[in-house]
Formats: structure tokens, sequence, C-alpha cells
């Protein structure tokens, strides 16, 4: 494994983290705590440092996972977690210091520890950006000892970019892959202006990018790769990257051209690290040979200008209207 500095935190993370939004198992299958703590101590023993969860994953069982891991290993890894999804409604009014205490303070108790590593704000609506109080009572809970380092996870580069502004800010999540390219035009060189960690989510664009999947794949009724792919239940750019998935199909057909192989994921997450803005990138994993998968992709050699040009083709030609600006 390699370890790039994560922005101002003073720390070093893993290039390839973990991603524990399907831990225990697939979307929508029942939670398998067994399965879980073997992907943990696996992800672990490849060298992974850093697990990201949130409190609304596997209705809390992914953050229950791991707090029992981390009481039973010598190696606690940096936990990165998220707060806000909560709310019901999801709204700007929601994201006030009472909600946001509780949810951290039910963390920590799942999570059985007395200070959070690192608490993203999860996706909140683009108003809570243009509220400094909200980043004002976040830095409380750090001066409370509540957390340590605190950021935000957003669907849209401006949420990203006005996030910069509040010094507190020490890490933004956002979505970057193959088919999101948009980050590269100005947030990752503003991000290392600002000395900010950038945590990659959605890598392999819900799977689309590894290059398991045909037209006649089918995914569960309980999988947001379902019930999502118009944003009916949350935003669209979470499933598949907001790309249509036959599109999206016919994209990974000419980028097994490229790369002259049918297993992509190794692949797409080697593009990622070709940006050194990237701090980590937290693709997911339901069992360990996931695990084993994704970190091959560290050791790889880098990917040719070609190659990368090649990509930036296929996105212009597939891909980028009406993807490119809707985030």
């Amino acid at each position: 494994m390699k370890y790039r500095k994560f922005g101002k935190t003073g720390i070093k993370v893993s290039e390839i983290s973990l991603g524990t939004w399907q831990l225990g198992g697939k979307w929508g299958d029942e939670f398998d705590n067994k399965v879980a703590q073997n992907t943990l101590s696996s992800a672990t023993e490849k060298g992974i440092n850093c697990f990201d969860t949130a409190d609304v994953y596997q209705d809390q069982n992914s953050e229950l996972a791991i707090g029992k891991f981390i009481k039973n290993t010598d190696n606690s890894p940096f936990v990165i977690t998220k707060s806000g999804r909560q709310l019901n409604p999801h709204n700007a009014e929601g994201y006030n210091e009472n909600n946001i205490r509780n949810f951290i303070n039910q963390s920590r108790e799942r999570l059985g520890l007395e200070t959070l590593d690192m608490v993203l704000l999860h996706c909140p609506p683009t108003d809570v950006y243009y509220q400094p109080e909200v980043f004002e009572f976040m830095d409380k809970f750090k001066e409370e000892g509540l957390i340590k380092h605190y950021g935000v996870s957003v669907e849209r580069i401006e949420e990203g970019l006005k996030a910069m502004n509040y010094p507190g800010v020490e890490a933004i999540e956002i979505i970057f892959n193959m088919f999101r390219l948009r980050p590269t035009e100005l947030f990752f060189e503003e991000a290392k202006k600002h000395n900010i960690g950038v945590i990659v989510r959605v890598p392999l664009a819900s799977g689309l990018l590894t290059g398991k999947f045909d037209e006649n794949t089918k995914f569960g009724s309980d999988d947001h790769r379902t019930f999502n792919r118009n944003g009916e239940a949350f935003d669209k750019g979470e499933t598949f990257s907001g790309v249509d998935f036959k599109k999206g199909l016919k994209a990974v057909s000419e980028l097994k051209k490229v790369f002259g192989t049918d297993q992509l994921a190794p692949y797409a997450l080697k593009y990622i690290l070709m940006f050194d803005a990237v701090s980590t990138v937290i693709p997911g994993a339901s069992k360990e040979s996931h695990i084993v998968s994704n970190v091959e992709a560290v050791d790889m050699p880098d990917l040719t200008k070609e190659q990368m040009n090649e990509v930036k083709k296929i996105y212009d030609e597939y891909i980028k209207y009406p993807v490119h600006h809707l985030w």
C-alpha cells in the first residue's frame, strides 16, 4: 500500500481506503456481521488505514461493525463518518447545532470512540454552505473534543468550492471517476491551494466501471441501482454517477478496448490516483475478494498519456452531456 498526505490534518491515509455503504452484504441484502468483520480485517491486512462510513449506512450496522472491529484490534484505522442524512425532511433547517450534536454523539457510541477521527456533513442542501453558523458549531464540537477533524461530502462542485472558504474544513468528499471528470477543471487545483484533503467516492460509478455489467444485468429491488436511476430516492448522481445505464455500457465497451481487458476496476481506480490532488479513493466492498481487487490499482504502472487522453475522448463522446454540467 502507498500513502498520501491528507490535506492539513497532519496524517497520511492509504491511497485506497474502504467505503462501507455496502459493508456486510450487497445493497438490499440482510446484514452479515461475520462478513463485515472479515472484510474489515482483510482491508487492514492489505494496508488500508482509513474506513469511510455514515450513520445511515446499513441501518447503522456499518458504524456498529466498525466499532466492534476497533474494539478487537490493536491496529485501529482512521474512521471518517458522516452526519445529516438521518434528517427527515432532509433540509437546511435541520443542520442545526442540536441535531448534529445528537448525531455525532450517537456515532461516538456506535463506534465506541470518545472522539471521532473525522465527521463530514453528509451531502447537505446547498443552502447549508451559505450558513457560516453551521461551520462555527462544527469548530465548537472540535474544541469540545467530540471530533478531531471535519469536512463535507458534496454533490456539486460549487458546494465544494464554497466549503473551502471555511478555515475549519479539512476534507471534502466528492464523486470523481472516468464518468465524472468536471473536478479536474477547477476543483482539484483549488483543493491543493487550500490544502484540503480530497476523498473520492463512487469511483467505480456504482459498479458500472468494473466492466462486469451488460444490458441483461439485474439488481435487487432494494438496490439503489434499481430504484434511484432517475433520482427517485436521492440525488441521481449517486447512482451510476448520474449516467444513463445503457449509454454507460457503450462507453464501458470503448474503455475495454483502450485497456485491452474486460476487468476495468483496477484501471478505473488507477485513473483516479493519477491526480495528485486526490488523497484517497473509497471503493466499496461487500466481501473480502473485493478488497483484493481494489488494492491492485496501487501497484499498477501509471497510465500512459495516450490512455488518459482516450478516457477523455470517450467521456466527451458518450458521457459529458448532460452529466458534466449537472454536478
